[in-house]
């Protein structure tokens, strides 16, 4: 093609003095050439040339030294008008065709429909209809939910309207610069192995993207816009989750800009809670994220409830809750004593995971609906207090699950929906019932002011309930590090770390003897004396450090929503009263920040 076109011979020349000058990675001066060559993406090529006449090495580096990959939580990243790693309406094209493709390779013959829901991000309406138009030219038909709404929404509808596929149009708690696709097959799940894996290839190979008007396939009957009934249908299958009674409990409710109010609020009114302010400054439905801490709605983020805690202590509530933009995701603050105008704290999302369990269980088992065969699902990066409650409870534990819901998902289908409790995991996502595929915000919400106002009832608070649990299971401390590294250098210091600690284990952390090394990538178990065995797990990119005394272990992995290493740091202590947890848990804080300088030393040691 470059024959055809004379000029790109001198931007190639470009491209390669910019990789020899260490301007431009090589893989991404690779992909520059090919939108600069190939017909499919001429739309695009003017663009790139403006970049090339500025010089703008940076940002062309960064948009393609890759193709954005299906990572932990769909197709995410930085929204940018041009790049193969970026978010634009070249790689959501893509996406879409690519999904198409490999259905139609899949079911030729078969009748095919795909759900397609966006939340409050820049440009998700924008992006929701340029798929749902493709998915329509490519004969599929599509339900659409023509109104922000929420990740879990999107999957139960997946599954209400016996669908192919789906689409939900988030970037989840991310920065406002991102958005993405989180892809859902006919499970009401996300995409997992095979069809990740078959879907990027699809994807890859896409040379034209068709595409309906979707104005004229809303009229025509192709996409259909089933709000309403969908609403209805979620609502009544939300009512169904409640395990008790009690009500009596003021409740705060952010939906950080996103989604949730629609969820969750209606939810809680028609379950009969009466007194839930939704907190203003949090209300608007914006993209731009104004009015939380650094423009990111994360509920894992202690700093977004501070203003909220004020609030709750200004008039009185019992209970703060949070959910991400998708409301996907619950964060939640209550105050540590019945007195609510005392000090508040947030929650982890283990500590939630830990109470709902016991919660759930709890009510299960009172109600007699609690048998040997019922299980709760975790990730490998989820709280063993968990595990600990499931089991004083006689139910089973499925806990040996890489991160991400679209395992949870994988498991409730693959041992019985039927016998399902409760799933959780550590980025504060929770599911109960068999109604979705996905972790739900708006349920979660649910539980917990059940939860808050049991225990009000009862003179207590989620906080003091919690020290019970750790009385009763021992106390487990844990600590996350996220390090952050950024474009193709950073790609190659996450993988460096990861090599680092695989190749050369540390023989202590903060002075505790490490005692093997769990390698998901290799599976397999190496002793620090020399031994090694097989170790039953799905493969991934994933170490596990153990440590002398039991409970206390790392998991080092790469994220795979964001450019960063995450560190994950937990401690066990067996305690027997509360003057002896009060001694662990500062034993165990001092321990846990020895262990985050330790590995963020590490981390800073890669070049």
């Amino acid at each position: 093609m470059s024959n055809e076109n004379p000029e790109n011979s001198s931007w190639f020349t470009q491209l390669s003095q910019a990789v020899e000058s260490g301007q431009l990675t090589e893989t991404a001066a690779a992909n520059i050439k090919i939108w600069l060559e190939e017909p499919r993406y001429h739309s695009y090529r003017e663009q790139v040339i403006e970049h090339l006449h500025r010089g703008d090495w940076k940002t062309l580096d960064d948009v393609f030294w890759t193709i954005i990959p299906f990572g932990t939580g769909g197709r995410r990243g930085r929204m940018y008008p041009i790049g193969c790693n970026a978010i634009n309406d070249r790689t959501i094209g893509e996406s879409a065709q690519g999904l198409a493709n490999y259905i139609n390779e899949l079911e030729p013959s078969s009748p095919k429909a795909c759900a397609i829901a966006y939340d409050t991000r820049i440009n998700s309406r924008h992006f929701a209809e340029l798929c749902a138009g493709i998915m329509v030219a490519n004969g599929f038909k599509v339900y659409f939910l023509d109104d922000y709404r929420s990740t879990p929404e999107l999957s139960f509808m997946v599954r209400y309207k016996q669908c192919t596929a789906g689409i939900m149009v988030t970037a989840s708690h991310n920065p406002p610069s991102d958005n993405a696709v989180k892809v859902y097959w006919s499970t009401g799940g996300q995409l997992v192995p095979p069809h990740d894996r078959l879907v990027i290839e699809r994807v890859q190979q896409v040379d034209q993207i068709q595409q309906a008007p979707f104005e004229a396939s809303v009229k025509n009957g192709d996409i259909e816009i089933c709000t309403a009934e969908i609403d209805a249908a979620l609502l009544k299958e939300h009512v169904k989750q409640s395990l008790t009674e009690a009500r009596a409990v003021k409740i705060i409710y952010s939906p950080l800009h996103g989604v949730g109010e629609k969820n969750v609020v209606d939810l809680l009114h028609a379950v009969g809670f009466q007194e839930v302010e939704v907190f203003g400054p949090h209300r608007e439905r914006n993209g731009q994220f104004p009015n939380v801490p650094g423009h990111v709605s994360n509920p894992e983020n202690p700093a977004v409830f501070d203003a909220m805690i004020e609030r709750g202590q200004a008039t009185q509530a019992d209970l703060a809750l949070a959910t991400d933009p998708d409301c996907d995701r619950l964060g939640v603050a209550a105050p540590i004593q019945p007195e609510t105008s005392g000090p508040w704290a947030t929650l982890s999302g283990n500590q939630i995971g830990a109470l709902l369990t016991d919660y759930v269980l709890k009510q299960r088992k009172s109600r007699g609906d609690l048998s040997a065969d019922n299980y709760v699902i975790k990730t490998l990066v989820t709280t063993e207090l968990t595990t600990r409650i499931a089991e004083s409870y006689g139910a089973q534990v499925r806990g040996n699950l890489h991160v991400g819901f679209k395992w949870i998902g994988l498991e409730m289908d693959q041992s019985g929906p039927e016998r399902f409790l409760f799933g959780t995991e550590e980025s504060h996502g929770y599911l109960v019932g068999q109604y979705a595929r996905d972790k739900d915000g708006a349920v979660a919400c649910l539980l917990m002011s059940e939860l808050a106002a049991e225990l009000k009832q009862a003179g207590s608070t989620v906080h003091q309930h919690l020290d019970k649990l750790y009385i009763k299971h021992g106390y487990h401390g844990e600590k996350l590090i996220n390090v952050r590294m950024t474009g193709s250098d950073g790609m190659r210091r996450m993988q460096a770390l990861l090599d680092a600690i695989r190749e050369s284990p540390p023989k202590t952390i903060a002075g505790v003897p490490v005692v093997s090394l769990r390698d998901y990538k290799t599976l397999k178990v190496h002793g620090m004396d020399g031994s090694s065995q097989p170790l039953n797990a799905p493969a991934a990119n994933m170490l596990i450090l153990d440590l002398a005394e039991a409970g206390n272990y790392i998991a080092v992995r790469p994220s795979g929503t964001e450019p960063k290493v995450k560190l994950y740091m937990f401690t066990r202590q067996e305690v027997a009263d509360e003057t002896a947890l009060s001694k662990a848990k500062e034993d165990m804080a001092v321990r846990l920040d020895e262990f985050g300088e330790e590995l963020q030393a590490l981390a800073d040691s890669i070049e």
